[in-house]
């Protein structure tokens, strides 16, 4: 791939970009839903608890990549702001592979863990939160971007990452002025590789938000429930001292924690496909 320098494109130039994952293995979109391929971009944010929280967005990101890893599924991180104590403020990544989207997409909404962090020296439980969002890649000609549409800018990258890095204005922050939304991306050591992951996270949300006007197709019920589920005030907690993961949706709960942070996830989204399959059922009979 030819490095480009974005801060130079004109509006022709952006009407004639392709980015990378147009050229080759992902331009078939046909073949791409023959073989199931997805691909899924998911937004983790730190809430409540400060550093504990920090490092339970840590502990989930390794949690959804050990899977990614087991289904043979490619994994690329878009954006990622860390914290002085080794968690992360905010993680982006993208996962891409057969049923990614399908797998992931009821994981969006707070997640709450309750333990007893290290650094706790009279044994107290605390509880900290954290926010996901899931958002479907587009695919070609799923949406279209006006350059003239964008304001792009450029910093100095904030995190860690060496010197290189903080010493660049290799860090891109894209404004899509029509709908106000804002990405940024800091995470590559190039200005060109942070655009490009930008313009990835910037289609996704377009794309969400397009998907929300859409669902007005959709009878009532089916709207207020799949809305439920996937922007749940109250998703999950994960209770360290009780072995305990609970899924407030769906109402169900299992017993090996541990095993289930180390990446083995195949119970949650089994239950979930269950769960779709039986809703899906009742608003049929309606």
């Amino acid at each position: 791939m030819e490095n480009q320098d974005f801060s130079k494109f004109t509006a022709e130039d952006w009407k004639n970009y392709r980015a990378p994952e147009d050229d080759g293995q992902e331009d078939n979109s046909e073949a791409n839903t023959k073989t199931g391929k997805q691909s899924v971009i998911i937004e983790m944010r730190s809430g409540a608890g400060g550093d504990e929280a920090g490092l339970f967005v840590r502990d989930l990101y390794r949690m959804y990549s050990k899977y990614a890893t087991s289904q043979g599924w490619s994994q690329r991180i878009l954006d990622s702001s860390m914290s002085d104590v080794g968690g992360y403020k905010e993680m982006v990544f993208e996962l891409s592979g057969a049923g990614a989207f399908d797998a992931m997409q009821y994981e969006s909404g707070v997640h709450r863990v309750q333990r007893i962090p290290k650094t706790e020296k009279q044994g107290r439980v605390h509880t900290s939160t954290i926010t996901i969002a899931v958002l479907e890649k587009p695919k070609k000609m799923d949406i279209t971007i006006n350059p003239s549409d964008l304001r792009i800018d450029t910093y100095r990258s904030s995190g860690a990452g060496g010197q290189h890095v903080n010493k660049t204005e290799s860090a891109i922050r894209i404004t899509h002025k029509p709908s106000g939304i804002v990405v940024t991306s800091q995470n590559e050591r190039s200005q060109l590789q942070n655009k490009e992951a930008a313009m990835i996270i910037l289609g996704a949300r377009l794309l969400q938000a397009q998907q929300e006007a859409d669902s007005s197709k959709l009878t009532e019920a089916r709207r207020a429930q799949i809305g439920w589920a996937k922007r749940s005030e109250k998703t999950r907690t994960y209770n360290f001292p009780q072995n305990r993961i609970t899924d407030h949706r769906i109402e169900k709960s299992w017993h090996n924690l541990e095993n289930i942070i180390e990446g083995d996830m195949e119970p949650i989204f089994k239950a979930f496909k269950k769960w779709e399959e039986e809703s899906e059922k009742i608003e049929n009979s309606k």
